[in-house]
């Protein structure tokens, strides 16, 4: 599969400085963004199915992938795009088998071997972090645009570059191998969300002109 843009934006309330979801998604959107996941581990039941539905809702209107961290059940009943698991969530194989023919799994990884089983489960595409220190995680493994070199001849899905990484160090991951970046406070945090997503795409197309590392 190919990813429908190179950002993967994270929307999160912990690091929307009070804006609402459905608002800092529109403003994503108009910098260009076309990859959005919403990771929530609080918010009952209740309210996030009604917000997910919302927000496939926009996503659709406006031609972009909607992804759901975590929750296989929510991303059956928002009819997301699809479903991105981390290793202490449910096993890649297990939530396979419950979405439904043709969403989108992506897998988080943050060794070699977890980048290959991932593959081996049917991953559409594997996630790899933490390239920098971040503070969106309490609990992250630094691995490095490194681990991009060493699994990017490996992995022939897209691999997707996470944790700490901002519009001066997008190059290195890019030119590591990386095909799309995933990004939260970066963009959730700052203080034109369009703008930073719009700065973003740029900054990746300039890498990806530069040609990888070698």
């Amino acid at each position: 599969m190919t990813l429908p843009s190179p950002l993967y934006v994270i929307l999160d309330r912990e690091v929307a400085r009070g804006r609402a979801l459905p608002e800092l998604l529109d403003a994503v959107l108009a910098g260009g963004c076309r990859l959005v996941q919403l990771r929530d581990k609080t918010l009952p039941m209740a309210e996030l199915l009604p917000l997910a539905r919302e927000l496939q809702a926009r996503c659709r209107a406006a031609g972009a992938r909607f992804i759901v961290n975590d929750r296989a059940d929510l991303a059956l009943a928002a009819d997301a795009d699809g479903l991105h698991v981390g290793q202490d969530d449910l096993p890649a194989p297990a939530a396979r088998r419950l979405l439904r023919p043709g969403m989108t799994l992506g897998v988080s990884t943050h060794d070699e071997p977890q980048a290959r089983q991932a593959l081996a489960d049917g991953a559409d595409y594997v996630a790899v972090g933490s390239m920098f220190p971040t503070g969106s995680k309490v609990s992250f493994q630094l691995v490095g645009p490194a681990l991009l070199r060493r699994v990017r001849p490996l992995i022939p899905v897209p691999l997707v570059a996470i944790g700490g990484i901002t519009e001066t160090n997008i190059g290195e991951v890019i030119r590591a191998g990386a095909d799309a970046v995933a990004v939260i406070s970066a963009v959730c945090a700052a203080p034109d969300p369009a703008a930073a997503t719009a700065r973003f795409l740029r900054a990746i197309a300039q890498a990806q002109t530069s040609g990888p590392d070698r």
